[in-house]
């Protein structure tokens, strides 16, 4: 492919590692029905908890996240909109089996669950430990299950 067909299709050398690593990304993070939505969200989760710790998603991540990357601010947005429907959809089909509250906020769980995986990629370097993933999930799941109609305080 020509030098002028590739800045044509992506614009800048960054949308084009974006567009590859999202890409690869796309192909390593399953997308789980087993019907129990905390089995799904420990599937997905531990998944992409194993490609952030790959250097191909370190590398996407800081990427995508990079505040001075404004050659890439264009397609950050429907990038991880498209990433965090993965978990979205598992949510709300929780929510359809009665296994979550009617009211959960499914954008929120998703992002509440992917949080911790950024922070420790992005801001703390603490690694991603096997059994993060499903810490991660139950410590949210907890949240977001119904409720018996009583006051959280009593």
């Amino acid at each position: 492919m020509h030098e002028t067909s590739v800045y044509r299709r992506w614009k800048t050398r960054e949308n084009l590692l974006l567009d590859a690593l999202g890409s690869y990304a796309d192909e390593a993070l399953p997308e789980p029905d087993t019907g129990d939505v905390r089995q799904d969200l420990i599937q997905l989760m531990s998944a992409v908890s194993d490609y952030l710790a790959s250097p191909r998603g370190a590398a996407l991540l800081h990427l995508g996240a990079s505040p001075d990357a404004g050659s890439v601010e264009a397609e950050r947005l429907p990038y991880w909109d498209a990433r965090l429907e993965r978990g979205e959809d598992i949510v709300r089909r929780g929510v359809e089996r009665g296994e979550l509250a009617p009211d959960t906020d499914a954008r929120l769980v998703a992002e509440t669950l992917a949080g911790p995986l950024f922070a420790r990629v992005l801001l703390t370097g603490a690694p991603l430990d096997r059994g993060l993933a499903r810490r991660i999930v139950d410590l949210t799941l907890d949240g977001a299950r119904p409720r018996d109609g009583r006051a959280a305080n009593g």
